[in-house]
C-alpha cells in the first residue's frame, strides 16, 4: 500500500508542476472535484496549514504534513498551486 500512496503522490507532484507550467486547473481540479470532503474539512485542513506554515516550528509543521492523508496532501497541493498562480498573476 505504502508504493501505490508514494506512486500516487509522485503523479500527483508531476500534475502540480504541469498544472503550474501550463496555467491549466483541469488536472487538479478533477483531482479535487472527486474527494469525499466537505466545504468544512477543506476551511479547517487550510486554516491549520496556514497558522502552521506561518509558525517558527518546522518539525511541528513536518509532522502534521506528514500525517495527513492522501485526500488532505492533494487539497494542500492544489491550494499550493492556485496561490502560487495568482501570487505571480501579470500586471
Amino acid at each position: 500500500m505504502e508504493v501505490n500512496d508514494k506512486t500516487s503522490r509522485e503523479e500527483l507532484d508531476q500534475n502540480v508542476m504541469n498544472t503550474l507550467r501550463d496555467k491549466d486547473h483541469s488536472v487538479l481540479a478533477n483531482h479535487v472535484d472527486t474527494l469525499s470532503c466537505t466545504h468544512n474539512d477543506i476551511i479547517e485542513l487550510l486554516a491549520q496549514y496556514l497558522a502552521l506554515s506561518e509558525q517558527d516550528d518546522d518539525e511541528r509543521f513536518d509532522t502534521w504534513f506528514d500525517n495527513l492523508s492522501k485526500e488532505q496532501h492533494t487539497v494542500v497541493k492544489t491550494f499550493e498551486v492556485y496561490r502560487g498562480q495568482y501570487e505571480h498573476l501579470d500586471s
